[in-house]
């Protein structure tokens, strides 16, 4: 997302670059290119001008220092209104009922029910909660039956009436099915539905007053532009939603919703969904959104992934290994299943500072470890623990074994060799290092 806005953004401040200092006519110039790349991704075009407009007030006047360029000012001004405009602090829901329940509503075909799936499965595993899924979509074929595969994928249980078509009915039922059961997160999956449905925005507004959530929120697909902000507007007016949810971001989408949708409802956006997977939500942060559309990376989301994914024990036993020259294929495959389990490979990437741009038209297959993979199981449990002993005919089986060439087992090889070698010198270093320091004291 955002590819195209970050190219135009790059090249609206290289009308600065080797200006020696800020003036109306370079900022006029530079900030008009600025909005026509806002409004080209969709930026809804009051905000897109009232954005510009803050911004070259910000600019003008300022004293640019020696060391910093004109252009690097500018850069620094857009990320911080960037920002700004989506929000600027991070916000947390706030679930203090016991059950705590959510509602979620938006159009049809907005990613509502897989989001709700997501949405169990990450207060489950991160906030620690006891959640219950809730169909109250009694009017789409299959909903109920798609919630409860989903509520089976992520370990959830799913509260269902298949015989009602009363959705309010349904909703505080579940409620005090949670109360008796000791769940203490509800998340209501309801139909999706036009804004323009008198009687289907009537019945949402029924079952928002019947339940009383701790929050509501307006699911809504980032791919369909402007009009998710119109249909933001015209939800919370009748609806008074707490925050906005925006998936597909992974998508090719321009983000002007991303963009204006801040401002327009003044809620805030919670959640992002990043992709198919059932981990791929993020809470919404403006500044490393503003970071990655102005192609700086997002490098703290980044270590967050892999602090998610690291087990300290597992970390401790490898450190061990490693020092001993002992660090092995399974150890080696399961580093491999460990970066698999932080998400898309590209995204991942794009997130380590300059990365984004050079990799912008390389694609990057989920299945890029697949025939490494493949090589390794096709090697015997001593072959895995002991590589030195991977002569010519084993690596011959091997690469008939999983289909890979001989050329392709041997590069593996030589790759691990190295691998193995340069993280043996990074611990002792670090060892020596520790060392040093204890003789200082």
């Amino acid at each position: 997302m955002f590819d195209n806005l970050s190219e135009r953004l790059e090249r609206s401040f290289k009308i600065l670059k080797g200006e020696g200092k800020i003036t109306e006519i370079n900022v006029a110039e530079t900030l008009k290119d600025v909005r026509r790349a806002l409004l080209d991704a969709d930026v809804n075009y009051k905000v897109a001008k009232n954005f510009t407009d803050t911004v070259k007030e910000k600019a003008m006047g300022q004293n640019v220092l020696t060391a910093v360029k004109p252009s690097q000012l500018m850069v620094k001004i857009v990320h911080d209104e960037l920002a700004k405009l989506m929000g600027g602090d991070t916000i947390e829901l706030d679930l203090k009922g016991r059950p705590a329940v959510i509602l979620m509503s938006g159009l049809q075909g907005s990613g509502k029910t897989t989001f709700s799936g997501k949405l169990a499965r990450m207060f489950k595993t991160k906030k620690n909660r006891k959640p219950l899924l809730v169909a109250c979509d009694v009017y789409r074929p299959a909903a109920i039956e798609q919630l409860k595969v989903l509520g089976t994928q992520v370990e959830v249980p799913v509260y269902s009436e298949p015989e009602s078509k009363d959705p309010v009915q349904i909703a505080k039922n579940a409620i005090q099915e949670a109360k008796a059961k000791g769940y203490d997160l509800v998340i209501v999956d309801t139909a999706g539905r036009l804004a323009v449905d008198e009687q289907m925005m009537n019945e949402i507004e029924t079952i928002k007053n019947a339940i009383t959530p701790d929050a509501t929120l307006f699911v809504v697909d980032a791919m369909t532009g402007q009009d998710a902000v119109n249909t933001a507007r015209e939800f919370n007016e009748r609806l008074d939603f707490t925050g906005v949810v925006l998936t597909k971001l992974d998508g090719d989408t321009r983000g002007g919703a991303a963009l204006s949708i801040r401002t327009v409802v003044n809620k805030p956006i919670l959640f992002v969904g990043t992709g198919e997977k059932l981990d791929a939500v993020d809470l919404f942060h403006p500044a490393r959104m503003a970071d990655r559309i102005l192609g700086m990376g997002d490098i703290v989301s980044l270590v967050e992934r892999a602090q998610e994914q690291y087990d300290e024990e597992e970390a401790k036993r490898l450190q061990k290994k490693i020092q001993k020259n002992q660090f092995d294929f399974n150890d080696f495959l399961s580093q491999i299943h460990q970066i698999k389990k932080m998400g898309n490979l590209k995204e991942l990437a794009s997130m380590i500072p300059g990365v984004g741009k050079a990799i912008k038209d390389i694609d990057i297959d989920d299945n890029a470890f697949k025939s490494i993979e493949a090589i390794i199981y096709s090697m015997t449990p001593e072959e895995r623990t002991r590589p030195e002993i991977l002569n010519g005919s084993r690596r011959n089986r091997i690469a008939k074994g999983s289909g890979t060439s001989i050329q392709e087992v041997n590069r593996l090889l030589k790759q691990f060799d190295q691998t193995r070698k340069m993280m043996k010198m990074v611990t002792s270093n670090k060892m020596a290092g520790m060392m040093q320091k204890m003789k200082r004291k």
